[in-house]
């Protein structure tokens, strides 16, 4: 006791404890105190008589426990302890039941009481009847403001009789049930809600009243257009009723019903979440149908309320959920191809495209992902690629992504990259393939790969160009400054001396040398095929020079740049005096008959006769003549589909064209096409153009959208030489196309080298994924042809059936042909 308590007057003690058992009287509040030195519980009279026990009763603290309801009394007991434990306060409403057998809802209040040193000596705390029994009539309003202030809310609120007939309603509860409180006092609360549940409501009602239970009756129609949700407490004159208007949520819960319904059974996975919010944790999930089980392992109680964030893993592209993120910020649908991840943790590609759902007030009510399993069409690219990018052999590089990284090299002008190209030769290897057979000679080759990479840097390519050549290309970079030459030397000299040493081939001991090649680039522009050029000579200068040596490409080999040069100087001649020639080849189908033809374009050299067309094409492109030369082509191919169009034998034919990249680039060419096929007045898809998966490398949004042009012209498209190249597996599934061309290099060995027979499986697999005809080129054997119509290639082209012809005596040959 303090010393101001000492000087307190007795007389006004008492005066202080007469007004506090007031209070406590008035306000229905029982005190008590546990003293944790005695483990003492004192009650105060008030406090008994709530408990319908006699003034003094003071039970121990473990019988005060069992006076809650049975389903309170664990929670009551658990905050008392941590709050004479720990110091923690609580305030919780509970239902207790008294000594009479009575249930009666309270206020359980406690907090602790610590000594100078802060330790915890006594709880206090207080017990306040919420619906207090026997009170007196008019006094109904006085406890229903005890509860908690719900008239002042903002929400609406009522009271109502034991005979469920309103005694109190505020304002809100006035506009939600759209009448007066005049009209509403003394009225069943029931008879404001539509026959179909007013009996429903009654019953629940009753049931509350009669079991001392909260009321809780969700989405009832209080109006035509007007749902409510009705929660009530009860207490001694009846219930304290909280409405609530939630026709928003019946209506968005309707229309995921509606979605449910219809989508439930999709083979597609399917994830519905709530309209938001996007910050974390994001949109929760509230539905998804069969094959989202089916597919994730997840069933539907495992993710319902949780994020789709669940499906994500280490491999998850997060490119791609920025991609989400922003549309959704935007109200915006989205569709990307993702990486997910089942229960079990394996990963799997879907197509997810994820839209917003609106309802009629145009106000976002959910989000919609769908995503279809693209895992095999995933896996079918990534080993096409594989095998487009990499020897099968060795595991080296091949010459199509060397190609790519030597074309990265020396176009990248801003950060002046140097470095050296060499070209490495095996000594002899035809020998040892002929004497000790090509499975040795395989050994070889992969013991070569596994020494050359132990002579370079990491970050320098190594690469297989096929047979016993191999290339290796060393840059400099802000990592790895080196001086080209320098570096060539060294790596020259481990090169030659690692594959001198001896290679034991299935023990067999061989011995072998190489002959190496070397050219610099990054100080002249020279283009990727001079550069392979210039070290290709050199190795043959190294093998000249009596083998197993280096040789630096010597500018005097300058005279292959000469030729080129001369070249172009013929071909613009060979324009202007129209010495371009265009044979034909027929493309058979799988019954044998002629589908059409491929226009080849050849070039008669007044001086070196027949010039083959790789020779120069390639030219050709550089100096822009394939422009002319191009458009030349195609017109002639239109006039000679507008000819076979006169007669009944030939009008089913098509004419293939090869459009180059040039060609195809140049802003004119749809409209080059469409007229040529207006002036020649042929059916459009009667024309073939035939693509080069170069045009992927770059610009695919133009080239896509040149292609959707021709396309809804009803021009025919083929990607040529499909499997060469590597861009088109990225944006494949994106192309207009109609038909895949295997390149002749697949068909060449195609019975003889598993390669080359699992590439052409490969891509005729995906092409009917995709719903794509494909076409064989090179095709020469009946083996080559029984082959790939046993994989599903139903039509060829190829010496097997014809060579190019011109067009007399393709006239003759069709006029002999059987199956024209």
């Amino acid at each position: 006791m303090t010393p101001a308590e000492d000087k307190t007057d007795p007389a006004q003690l008492e005066q202080v404890r007469t007004l506090l058992r007031l209070l406590e009287r008035t306000a229905f509040v029982g005190l008590w105190t546990l003293d944790r030195a005695t483990g003492r519980l004192e009650w105060s009279d008030q406090l008994a008589t709530i408990h319908e026990a006699p003034p003094g009763y003071a039970p121990a603290p473990e019988s005060a426990f069992a006076l809650y309801a049975p389903e309170w009394q664990d929670k009551v007991r658990a905050l008392v302890q941590a709050c004479a434990e720990r110091g923690e306060p609580f305030d919780e409403e509970m239902q207790i039941v008294t000594l009479g057998g009575r249930r009666a809802w309270v206020r359980s209040v406690g907090h602790a009481v610590r000594d100078e040193d802060g330790s915890i000596v006594r709880v206090e705390g207080a017990v306040q009847e919420i619906a207090p029994h026997g009170h007196r009539a008019g006094t109904l309003l006085r406890h229903t403001v005890s509860m908690g202030g719900a008239m002042s809310s903002g929400e609406a609120f009522a009271t109502v009789d034991r005979e469920g007939r309103f005694t109190y309603v505020n304002e809100e509860a006035e506009k939600l049930l759209g009448r007066s409180a005049t009209e509403l006092l003394g009225r069943a609360i029931w008879s404001c809600f539509q026959k179909t549940v007013r009996m429903r409501l009654e019953e629940e009602f009753r049931r509350s009243l009669a079991t001392g239970q909260v009321l809780e009756a969700e989405e009832l129609d209080a109006r035509l257009s007007t749902r409510v949700e009705a929660r009530g407490y009860p207490f001694g004159a009846g219930l304290a009723v909280h409405l609530r208007d939630v026709t928003a949520r019946h209506k968005a819960q309707e229309q995921l019903r509606l979605l449910e319904s219809s989508i439930a059974r999709l083979n597609d996975i399917v994830i519905i979440t709530e309209a938001g919010p996007f910050n974390e944790p994001g949109p929760r999930i509230v539905f998804v149908n069969e094959a989202f089980e089916r597919r994730t392992g997840y069933s539907r109680e495992e993710v319902l309320g949780r994020t789709p964030r669940l499906l994500q893993g280490p491999a998850t592209q997060r490119k791609e959920l920025d991609r989400i993120r922003a549309a959704m910020e935007q109200w915006q649908p989205a569709r990307v191809d993702l990486i997910n991840y089942k229960k079990n943790g394996e990963a799997f590609w879907v197509d997810l495209e994820v839209s917003p759902v609106w309802d009629e007030a145009r106000r976002l009510t959910h989000w919609v992902a769908v995503g279809r399993d693209i895992t095999e069409r995933k896996t079918a690219e990534e080993k096409i690629q594989y095998l487009a990018f990499y020897d099968p052999l060795t595991k080296l590089p091949n010459r199509q992504l060397l190609l790519d990284r030597l074309q990265r090299a020396v176009s990248d002008r801003d950060h002046k990259r140097e470095g050296a190209l060499m070209f490495i030769d095996l000594d002899n290897f035809k020998v040892l393939n002929d004497t000790l057979g090509h499975q040795k000679g395989d050994q070889l080759l992969q013991q070569v790969a596994e020494r050359l990479r132990s002579c370079v840097h990491r970050g320098d390519t190594v690469a297989r160009l096929g047979g016993d050549e191999f290339v290796i290309l060393i840059e400099n970079n802000h990592h790895k400054p080196l001086e080209p030459a320098a570096a060539a030397r060294a790596v020259s000299e481990r090169i030659l001396a690692k594959l001198g040493e001896p290679y034991v081939l299935s023990g067999h001991l061989h011995h072998s040398t190489c002959s190496i090649g070397v050219t610099l680039f990054g100080r002249a522009p020279w283009s990727v095929s001079e550069l392979l050029k210039q070290a290709d000579l050199a190795m043959y200068q190294a093998k000249n020079a009596g083998r197993n040596a280096v040789c630096f490409f010597d500018p005097e080999m300058q005279a292959v740049a000469t030729a080129n040069a001369t070249l172009a100087t013929d071909l613009r001649r060979a324009w202007r005096e129209g010495q371009f020639l265009i044979d034909y080849q027929p493309q058979v189908g799988a019954d044998g008959r002629m589908t059409g033809v491929e226009a080849l374009l050849r070039w008669q050299h007044p001086e070196r006769d027949m010039v083959p067309p790789a020779h120069f094409i390639p030219t050709a492109e550089e100096t822009s003549l394939i422009i002319p030369i191009g458009r030349w082509v195609l017109e002639q191919a239109c006039a000679q589909l507008a000819e076979w169009a006169k007669r009944p034998e030939r009008r089913d034919l098509s004419i293939a064209v090869n459009v180059s990249v040039r060609q195809f680039r140049h802003p004119d060419f749809v409209d080059e096409v469409m007229t040529a096929i207006a002036n020649a007045g042929i059916a459009p898809h009667k024309l073939k153009l035939e693509l080069t998966e170069s045009l992927l490398a770059e610009g695919i949004e133009v080239t896509v959208a040149k292609m959707g042009s021709l396309k809804d012209m009803g021009v025919t498209l083929s990607l040529d030489d499909f499997g060469m190249g590597y861009s088109s597996l990225s944006y494949l599934k994106r192309l207009p196309l109609d038909q895949l061309k295997i390149d002749r290099e697949f068909v060449k060995d195609i019975l003889t080298d598993a390669n080359d027979a699992a590439i052409a499986r490969t891509i005729i697999g995906l092409a009917q994924s995709l719903g794509l005809s494909v076409i064989a080129e090179g095709v020469e054997t009946q083996a080559q042809r029984a082959f790939l119509a046993q994989q599903g290639c139903l039509e060829y082209q190829g010496y097997l059936f014809c060579k190019p012809l011109p067009i007399e005596q393709l006239e003759r040959f069709m006029d002999e042909y059987e199956y024209v």
